[in-house]
């Protein structure tokens, strides 16, 4: 049996909650500039030429890419053969609370949701656990910000609806969220499991790097033609028109009910952050 000590985690939360929000990931920085350079529409041109010169200043200053640095979304995947020394929770909490006092970042969090109090440290993070076999603990730190968060849906398909009902749910959503969700975008999409888990399935699909489709080739053939029926809808970068609108669309699934087809999309911004630390 593995230990670890729960004021590491927290110092790994910290270190990450920083890191997410001042450093895109390598991944969306090249499709980004793939995306530029193959956009002919020069009011698209000039925001993505704005969107380029933001990360990178952002990376040089270590400043926040966004000014809505988000609500912490936190992935653990816990080896069964750890054991965590001290309250595995508080210890991730603690974490977001020094990572967003000591990195300069916006709070967020209200403590209630109607009564709209701000907890002022962007705590409680929303916490996702994975037991996986082995003595291994890998965490990621996702900060989602709900210009984003807002535009998801989901909705319980009819099995007869079929691949087409899916495509066609997750176009609309797409097109009804326009430019409220700073595109261009990034698409988590869910497929099966039950009401719940295939929300969670969309958002955890956001973590996958935009150049590593699905390794299914159904799907893989889905993501693409998704993302360019995608970028034909013209909303384009900011939603001033173009071509690129969507960086990418990752898809996941799980098993369901013969009577059912969950589905669900949850879109991110071109600052689909996300940072992992294996202890």
């Amino acid at each position: 049996m593995r230990e670890i000590q729960a004021q590491a985690i927290t110092q790994v939360v910290r270190k990450l909650c920083m890191q997410a929000n001042y450093h895109l990931s390598p991944d969306l920085k090249d499709r980004i500039l793939a995306s530029r350079a193959q956009e002919p529409w020069k009011p698209a041109q000039e925001i993505l030429d704005r969107i380029i010169e933001n990360y990178q200043i952002a990376e040089k200053k270590e400043v926040a890419i966004c000014q809505d640095t988000g609500m912490a979304c936190v992935f653990v995947e816990l080896g069964q053969e750890v054991h965590i020394i001290g309250d595995l929770r508080q210890a991730i909490d603690e974490g977001v609370r020094q990572g967003y006092a000591d990195g300069c970042l916006r709070k967020s969090v209200v403590a209630d949701p109607l009564r709209r109090v701000n907890t002022q440290d962007n705590t409680p993070a929303m916490v996702y656990y994975d037991m996986v076999p082995g003595d291994s603990f890998k965490i990621t730190v996702a900060p989602k910000g709900f210009g984003s968060e807002n535009m998801s849906q989901l909705k319980m398909l009819k099995p007869s609806d079929g691949v087409e009902g899916v495509k066609e749910f997750v176009l609309k959503a797409v097109e009804e969220a326009g430019p409220n969700p700073c595109p261009p975008i990034v698409v988590g999409v869910g497929i099966g499991g039950t009401f719940d888990k295939v929300a969670y399935l969309a958002k955890k699909a956001l973590l996958r790097p935009v150049d590593q489709p699905n390794p299914d080739p159904f799907y893989q053939e889905m993501e693409s033609e998704l993302l360019e029926k995608i970028n034909r809808l013209g909303i384009g970068p900011q939603g001033f028109g173009g071509k690129t609108t969507a960086l990418a669309v990752n898809i996941e699934t799980l098993p369901t009910h013969i009577a059912g087809l969950p589905v669900a999309v949850n879109i991110n911004c071109h600052v689909t952050r996300h940072q992992t630390e294996v202890l």
